[in-house]
């Protein structure tokens, strides 16, 4: 049957079941009133075992009526949707501390034997990959764990092992950023640029890094057989021209057929020393007049040639040291008289009149550069310098212009960008 559009019920009356709403009272209360019904029941059957009463008494129950029992009244005023949630029990702040206390604790204890667990069982595989490494025959560096930690079980977690632990983690990153700078892109161009700047300086000083070493620490090739104690006693020598220092260890071949210039002179200066034959110094030994003798101190490492630091240490010599030359089978004997630095184009420091045999030595000073040439001036003593043959008849001439002092090969930049000689 269609229900009644007009009925009042459902216009404006609410479909829910109305019923009286009886508070019952707190459960204190309850819980009063029942102890208190138990406890009389206790004591009628205490009464009646002392008096001899073996049957069970019947409790004697007083109906208990609500205190707090609501009016009706009150009752009905009450909306059934009001609903108010009420706290039964107050907690109090000490149970709350204790209730958190109790919670960390517990997750500090786990976390704990967690951690630990984890690295027990990391030294354990360590362990067994050790002793892996070792039966397979592999040395003790290469591999991962020693196998010299400490036994220890998952509760513990020593000093040891943490360091242990710590150490391995450092070493792991390192290697992990070294990895990562390998791999960089900017590491490859930095790495490239260092290589060249690297390669360029020593094309470029080379020879100031080697001629310094040869200097102090090359033995020198001289035979011991040749030095001679005294400087006046006639020795027989072959017929190869050589230049002998016995205090330097020079024991070098000597070129004569060799012109003064520039390039004839470093190609002579590669198989020894080069005779520096110029106008009004152009005398050889056993001659009157300045036999004029260049060797290379330093040069550069790709140059050609056994002799580039030959004169390395031609700074050492002093006046009255001896030098020995061997020319057309004869010994002849100087004694160092004069030393002096000059420039390069002080070619008149070699020409002056003199009646007696002369020698002259000539390096580039300081070592590694050719800046200035040491002049090293020895007189003939042995054979005797009043049985020497004249002069050449070649003399220096006004109009005649004069060649500059040999020295070392361009450097590295002047080979690449050009420059003077030498």
């Amino acid at each position: 049957m269609k229900p009644d559009e007009n009925d009042d019920r459902r216009m404006g009356t609410p479909l829910i079941p109305q019923r009286s709403f009886v508070h019952t009272p707190p459960n204190s209360q309850r819980d009063s009133n029942t102890q208190a019904a138990a406890t009389n029941i206790v004591r009628s059957q205490v009464d009646a075992i002392y008096n001899g009463n073996t049957t069970t008494p019947t409790p004697q129950t007083t109906p208990v009526a609500p205190t707090d029992a609501v009016p009706q009244q009150e009752l009905a005023d009450v909306n059934p949707y009001e609903r108010t949630q009420v706290n039964p029990a107050q907690i109090e702040a000490d149970q709350w501390k204790q209730y958190h206390t109790a919670w960390q604790d517990y997750y500090q204890k786990y976390y704990e034997r967690y951690y630990v667990g984890q690295v027990y069982r990391a030294h354990q595989e360590l362990e067994a990959r050790a002793a892996d490494a070792a039966k397979a025959g592999l040395p003790s560096n290469q591999v991962a764990a020693s196998g010299n930690m400490p036994e220890s079980s998952p509760d513990t977690f020593n000093r040891e092992e943490a360091m242990y632990d710590l150490r391995s983690k450092l070493i792991a990153k390192v290697n992990d950023s070294a990895h990562k700078v390998r791999k960089s892109r900017h590491f490859v161009p930095i790495a490239a640029a260092s290589c060249v700047i690297v390669l360029f300086l020593f094309l470029q000083y080379n020879r100031v890094l080697i001629s310094n070493v040869q200097a102090y620490i090359s033995p020198g090739n001289i035979d011991p057989a040749n030095i001679i104690v005294d400087p006046l006693t006639n020795v027989a020598v072959g017929p190869e021209p050589k230049l002998i220092i016995p205090k330097i260890n020079v024991d070098v071949p000597v070129e004569y057929n060799v012109t003064p210039d520039y390039d004839a002179q470093m190609k002579a200066m590669e198989n020894g020393v080069a005779w520096f034959g110029i106008p009004g110094a152009n005398s050889k030994p056993g001659q009157v007049g300045n036999t004029v003798l260049s060797g290379h101190s330093s040069n550069d490492i790709i140059d050609p040639g056994n002799y580039k630091f030959i004169f390395a240490q031609l700074e050492r010599i002093n006046n009255n040291d001896t030098i020995y030359i061997n020319y057309n089978g004869v010994r002849y004997t100087y004694t160092v008289t004069k030393k002096e630095v000059v420039k390069p184009t002080d070619v008149q420091k070699l020409i002056y009149p003199t009646d007696k045999p002369i020698l002259t030595l000539i390096t580039c000073t300081p070592l590694g550069t050719s800046l200035n040439r040491l002049l090293v001036t020895a007189e003939q003593v042995s054979p005797s310098p009043d049985k020497a043959q004249a002069a050449p008849e070649s003399t220096a001439t006004s109009n005649q212009p004069a060649a500059a002092i040999p020295g070392n090969s361009p450097t590295f930049l002047q080979r690449v960008f050009g420059g003077g000689n030498e």
